[in-house]
């Protein structure tokens, strides 16, 4: 059984909680992007053109087929000290690096351009940084804890 630091809560409580929020605010909207605006976690194509709901709407569908089942096993394993545990923890981890990052430099990018008018990127700059640290730190940490072990 592997050490349950004050590291390990870090990462599995965050995640968990990461994860109900992938759930409902991704999942959902990838059967339903319409019921994603109706709820708010969703941006409408009148505030962000037609394309970028189509974009918005791919990263909800990735997620439910990709993120959420990795960050999901990733998050048991981890808990249960199962060697493939770290492995797809990491993996999922890698995709909370990424998936922010793209999200910002998409708002950026966007800017000014034509049916793209989204009032409020307040919430995009506050949370999206906050994911990516935190899954570079945890994948930082599952590295350096696996090299201790081997």
């Amino acid at each position: 059984m592997h050490r349950r630091d004050i590291g390990f809560w870090l990462l599995q409580g965050p995640g968990w909680l990461l994860l109900s929020y992938l759930i409902y605010a991704q999942g959902i909207p990838a059967f339903d992007y319409q019921l994603g605006v109706a709820m708010g976690t969703q941006e409408s194509a009148r505030q962000i053109s037609e394309v970028g709901a189509a974009f918005w709407y791919g990263f909800a569908l990735g997620d439910l087929v990709t993120y959420i089942p990795l960050l999901t096993t990733g998050l048991i394993g981890h808990w249960l000290g199962k060697i493939w545990g770290p492995v797809v923890l990491s993996a999922a981890l890698g995709i909370t690096v990424y998936w922010p990052v793209v999200s910002l430099a998409a708002i950026v990018a966007a800017r000014g351009a034509a049916g793209w008018n989204l009032v409020n990127e307040a919430p995009y700059w506050i949370v999206l940084p906050l994911i990516t640290l935190w899954g570079a730190w945890g994948l930082s940490r599952l590295i350096r804890c696996s090299s201790r072990r081997h």
